[in-house]
């Protein structure tokens, strides 16, 4: 067994400093847990000062912050990182998608690569935008010491296009806190956005906005169905332009633009709240490498229809829900069942099969595997 009194690893985390993002989740929720199950580990997050990031590992005495001072990731990578690892003389380094170029010898790297959607989604994704990622991300597949991923899905494209047949990637799945568990007053939520937003009565979809996500779809159903009484709600950066989706915002008259509203810059608290107060979840995503949202969703025992593509194809449990997002009328008529059909045995069903199926630890337990044997 490999273990020494002060263990070291170093994590980059300049993902804590950006926008909502399963990628941000995936590091802030697994080194939670990973910190207290391991106390005799040392864990130090790079990252820009913030007193938020702070704030989420203050119960955590085993975990320090090391602030960067380049802006610019490249910068960071080439310069600032492999400095910081070598002066600290970390035993460990994660990063997700990339590694350094330069390395240190007496560190072992380890990278977790979500997903490579873009080489079989290739209409999402500029020529130049693949390229780029193929040559990072397949480098650091190959030079890393431990390749991490976070299903099954994503291994198997990983594996098939970098063509990795020998060497093991272990999957760390994503989770869902603790915190979407809990008993929560749903009427309070509802009461805490309706006074802070002027929202109530909504479908809420929670995601970057860009095609894969299929955010025009879900706009395209929900306008079809008419529904004078009820919004929409989405809450997303714009990272990849969405022409279909934008054509039809544009293209809206006065009353339907009423009912639908777009946000960024959320907290994490309105978050929580907008979710817990949806009447229902949507997640119509074309392309996923996993997709935490829905299931933070059926964790708090909100309706959620879901897509049935790539990674999702494994929430099963979502049954008649988990539908062809490609179409439609079956994402519509999905939409209005839900609204005026409640259905309390299958969300407590849904709720029950996440909690059982999706925590934390899980992905815990194979980091703690790597670092310690």
């Amino acid at each position: 067994m490999f273990i020494k009194k002060q263990l070291k690893i170093f994590v980059d985390g300049y993902l804590l400093n950006k926008e909502h993002q399963g990628t941000k989740t995936y590091v802030r929720e697994l080194y939670k847990v990973f910190a207290k199950q391991n106390p005799d580990i040392l864990i130090f997050i790079g990252c820009f000062k913030d007193a938020a990031i702070e704030d989420e590992f203050k119960h955590h005495k085993n975990v320090k912050f090391i602030y960067f001072t380049y802006s610019n990731r490249v910068f960071r990578m080439i310069f600032e990182i492999p400095k910081i690892i070598s002066s600290y003389n970390f035993h460990f380094a994660h990063f997700q998608y990339v590694i350094p170029f330069v390395t240190s010898k007496s560190c072992k790297y380890i990278v977790t690569i979500h997903d490579i959607l873009f080489n079989d989604f290739t209409n999402y994704f500029s020529k130049a935008y693949r390229l780029k990622r193929n040559f990072l991300f397949k480098y650091s597949a190959k030079r890393a010491e431990f390749l991490l991923t976070v299903s099954n899905y994503s291994k198997d494209r990983i594996k098939f296009h970098y063509k990795l047949q020998n060497k093991e990637i272990l999957v760390t799945p994503n989770g869902v806190s603790d915190d979407f568990f809990k008993e929560t007053e749903k009427s309070e939520s509802i009461k805490y956005i309706d006074t802070k937003f002027g929202i109530n009565n909504y479908i809420l979809y929670v995601s970057r906005i860009e095609p894969r996500k299929n955010q025009q779809s879900l706009l395209k159903a929900f306008l079809e169905m008419n529904d004078q009484k009820v919004h929409i709600v989405f809450i997303g950066f714009k990272s990849i332009n969405n022409i279909e989706f934008d054509s039809i915002l544009n293209s809206l008259n006065s009353e339907q633009k009423s009912k639908v509203h777009i946000l960024q810059n959320i907290s994490d608290k309105d978050l929580f709240n907008f979710i817990n107060a949806a009447r229902i979840f949507a997640y119509p995503s074309l392309a996923e490498g996993f997709g935490i949202p829905p299931l933070e969703a059926g964790a708090m025992k909100i309706p959620v229809v879901c897509s049935n593509k790539t990674a999702m194809s494994d929430f099963d449990f979502f049954k008649k829900n988990l539908i062809d997002a490609d179409d439609v009328e079956s994402l519509k008529a999905s939409l209005k069942n839900n609204l005026y059909n409640d259905n309390e045995s299958h969300l407590t069903f849904v709720q029950k099969s996440i909690k059982e199926k999706y925590h934390w630890k899980k992905a815990s337990d194979v980091l703690t595997d790597i670092i310690k044997y």
